[in-house]
């Protein structure tokens, strides 16, 4: 009986988090639109209402839901640790995923340099939690992990990069059992949204290959670059919440003030390029990777918005900002190499610099083979994610995702502290 209750709760959750998905994903789109549409009429207006929205989000996320702030993928790490405790279920309640579903869409709606995938995955793991305390099945680790994997493959259609990201993020330890129950999630949620949305490419289909001496040359090069980028972002992420120097603790005294200073930046860029630079940057990565080109600035702009809108605090993942920068990365590369496919090479910018945010590699290759159908670059793209994930090491020891769940392990309190060290 308690087998076939959490086959269920395993069946249900992975349904209703796809829908879940699906559904933010809509409305993150609208929410996009809505702001082109209002810089489209007014297009100085970002200056005075992106700024507003970042600061008046921020308060209201440090007010009513703390638990909801940043990606979401810290929380869930940190809820792992000690799963089932109170503690830890407040992390991923279903009032804290309603709170991250709302909050990031009205980033969107702002033009924030923000993805959906890191608050997917803090959803999804709510609400997987959530439907195995209503059917009374005891929660595990592994049904924190099944839930955020699974919320990784519904939000980009990618079932194997759910499987990656759960081995090499979510779980510090991955074991049999778990295993199964991941996939199992992820192979539902996967085809719950394959059969609503259709069998879909997220960034375009990518179908060239590069020449070997070519190749040798870019993917080292842009393995470097991204690695040596996102070890940037990542080490000035995590400087920022743990630094003692007067100037940025000054800042963080004064977070609804630094968030709408913050907000003001992405506004600004955004109005420089163009409005490249605000929301995901989905539709100017499918550009890039499709060849159509784009400006050298994009790169810098878009990493420093993405920066901004981290540092402020609001709710919103990176993962898509962080694939668009990469992106940019790679048209960079383009000037070096003219001979060379363009698309092949912004896809190589793109393993690099989300491998040197992230630094998980499989799931970086995975992602990017996945949702550009570009299978014939899977060994390039090893060879880049092999170089970025080590620059980045160089750069910043410490992991960003690990990094920022300490913030919320240092919220535990003693019983649950005691429950971590006797899993």
């Amino acid at each position: 009986m308690d087998t076939a209750r959490r086959r269920l709760a395993t069946l249900a959750g992975a349904v209703l988090l796809a829908l879940a998905a699906l559904l933010f994903a809509k409305a993150g789109d609208g929410a996009q639109r809505l702001f082109a549409a209002l810089a489209g009429h007014f297009p100085y207006a970002p200056l005075l209402v992106t700024p507003l929205v970042f600061a008046g989000i921020v308060w209201l996320t440090r007010r009513f839901a703390p638990e909801a702030k940043g990606s979401g993928i810290p929380q869930v790490i940190a809820a792992g640790r000690a799963p089932g405790t109170p503690w830890s279920n407040g992390l991923v309640s279903i009032r804290v995923a309603i709170a991250k579903f709302v909050l990031t869409v009205a980033m969107l709606a702002s033009g924030a340099s923000v993805g959906r995938e890191g608050p997917t995955v803090q959803i999804s793991a709510a609400l997987m939690v959530g439907v195995h305390r209503l059917l009374r099945v005891p929660i595990s680790a592994g049904v924190l992990i099944a839930g955020g994997a699974a919320g990784v493959a519904a939000a980009f259609n990618t079932p194997l990069a759910g499987v990656a990201f759960a081995i090499e993020e979510l779980a510090a330890a991955y074991e049999q059992r778990v295993a199964v129950l991941v996939m199992g999630a992820v192979m539902i949620a996967g085809l719950t949204s394959l059969g609503i949305a259709g069998d879909y490419i997220y960034f375009g289909a990518m179908g060239d290959t590069m020449k070997l001496h070519n190749l040798l040359l870019a993917a080292p090069l842009a393995g470097i670059v991204g690695g040596l980028l996102g070890g940037l972002f990542t080490r000035a992420v995590l400087a920022f919440g743990q630094s003692a120097a007067p100037t940025i603790a000054a800042m963080r005294a004064r977070p609804i003030a630094f968030a709408g200073g913050c907000g003001l930046v992405v506004a600004a860029l955004g109005i420089v390029t163009g409005g490249a630079t605000w929301g995901t940057g989905y539709e100017t990565t499918r550009l890039l990777v499709e060849g159509h080109g784009g400006s050298i600035w994009f790169a810098p702009a878009k990493f420093v918005a993405a920066l901004a809108t981290t540092l402020s605090g609001a709710p919103g993942g990176i993962f898509a900002p962080s694939l668009a920068v990469g992106a940019g990365v790679g048209e960079v590369l383009t000037e070096f190499f003219p001979q060379s496919p363009t698309g092949a090479l912004v896809l190589l910018g793109m393993v690099g610099y989300f491998t040197g945010v992230v630094r998980a590699p499989f799931t970086a290759i995975i992602i990017v083979s996945e949702t550009t159908a570009s299978r014939g670059m899977i060994m390039p793209f090893f060879l880049t994610a092999l170089i970025a994930d080590a620059v980045s090491g160089l750069v910043c020891r410490e992991r960003l995702y690990h990094g920022l769940s300490r913030a919320f392990l240092a919220t535990a309190p003693a019983a649950d502290e005691d429950a971590e060290r006797r899993s």
